[in-house]
């Protein structure tokens, strides 16, 4: 395939500048290999890499030590870095003999054991970077946003010829997920469990999340939720978007919120055959919602932290961006091209003290709606943020 320029290039250049060791981490066929190839071919330095999914590259593994010594002076990449968890003191090791930048660049399906073992052997060494499917601006010379909402953020669904081979892609790549690269990553339940709790997660996509609900539909306890819901989460599958929960005498609602991270596989896991057929079904606001939020979570400053709101009387934001725990933006995001003002977003900006008010919708280009209320349009959600690094 030829190579799409990712935002993230920039990102992680410089974080090679600084740090001996960067893992970019994301799911499976998200486009990292490719990325730390291109950013290798346009480095001065020298790169070796090895696919620790290949037996053959493994093999070259059985004597660690030998083999990394006489690369210290080349960037190393080590795709698929969780199948050989007992590397990371090692690489500690060759980090601290010879501290320099982008020594190792670490790829890894966003395994949990490969977070929590990197964060503490690495601790000081290492940088991480998350890399997302491709977000709209990265691909908007190529596709509409029609497309890349329905399809998703995946180039072998987005980009392919027709859509009965991207929903053959999409297909494949449940499946795959679900039989081999789970269990592989440390998933101990069974396929048929899974997929199950996956088409839940899709139906709840938008809501707020009730885990006795889930307990009771897949017939397990609550501990199993969570616990195989947290690996979702760490697979970055989903996303649960934390209440925003600040000083008032309101009851609030103080569960997270259900996102599926990429809405191609939403679509698919739904049997939702094609953007038009969306159009007609009732998960159509819920599907936007799920889009445009991930969309802003891509383009998420350092500064930056998304909640939601909702108190007990119906009074909600679908975001909240706030800056060291104090909230600076409230954004709804509604699938019509006709927006309005609501009782709700005038009590939750109240409530907040949002001077910046956004409603995201559908709509080829933004206005403002009221004195301190802005339309956005596809492809604007980066206005959320202003002018403030």
């Amino acid at each position: 395939m030829s190579y799409i320029t990712r935002k993230s290039e920039t990102e992680i250049a410089r974080l090679l500048d600084y740090f001996p060791a960067v893992a970019i981490v994301g799911p499976r066929q998200v486009g990292k290999t490719s990325l730390a190839k291109h950013l290798a071919e346009n480095s001065a330095r020298a790169t070796v890499y090895f696919d620790l999914e290949d037996p053959d590259d493994l093999a070259k593994f059985a004597n660690p030590r030998l083999l990394l010594e006489p690369l210290e002076n080349k960037t190393v990449i080590l795709d698929e870095v969780q199948r050989l968890p007992n590397l990371f003191p090692i690489l500690r090791s060759a980090i601290d003999r010879n501290r320099k930048p982008a020594r190792f660049i670490l790829l890894g399906s966003a395994s949990p054991d490969l977070i929590r073992d990197a964060s503490e052997t690495l601790a000081g060494r290492i940088a991480y970077f998350e890399l997302t499917p491709f977000l709209w601006q990265e691909v908007a010379n190529l596709t509409d946003w029609r497309q890349h909402c329905f399809r998703g953020g995946f180039h072998g669904s987005l980009l392919a010829p027709d859509e009965e081979l991207a929903r053959l892609w999409r297909t494949n790549f449940i499946t795959t997920y679900l039989e081999r690269d789970l269990p592989a990553l440390g998933l101990k339940a069974e396929p048929t469990l899974t997929r199950r709790l996956w088409q839940m997660t899709a139906h709840l996509s938008g809501s707020v999340l009730n885990m006795e609900t889930i307990a009771s539909g897949l017939g397990i306890g609550n501990s199993s939720v969570r616990r195989y819901l947290d690996f979702f989460e760490s697979s970055y599958l989903i996303r649960r978007l934390q209440p925003y929960l600040p000083n008032l005498r309101k009851r609030l609602i103080r569960s997270p919120k259900l996102y599926l991270r990429d809405t191609g596989i939403l679509h698919q896991l739904l049997g939702v055959p094609s953007f038009e057929s969306m159009m007609g079904n009732p998960i159509v606001g819920a599907s936007w919602e799920t889009y445009v939020i991930e969309q802003i979570a891509g383009n998420l400053p350092s500064w930056a932290e998304l909640f939601y709101y909702r108190t007990q009387d119906g009074t909600e934001a679908d975001l909240v961006i706030a800056r060291g725990g104090v909230a600076e933006v409230l954004v709804e995001i509604k699938f019509t091209t006709t927006p309005k003002l609501t009782k709700s977003l005038h009590i939750a900006k109240a409530d907040l003290g949002t001077t910046r008010n956004f409603i995201i919708c559908p709509v080829a280009a933004g206005y403002p709606l009221d004195t301190d209320v802005r339309v956005l349009g596809v492809g604007e959600w980066g206005e959320v943020f202003g002018d403030r690094g």
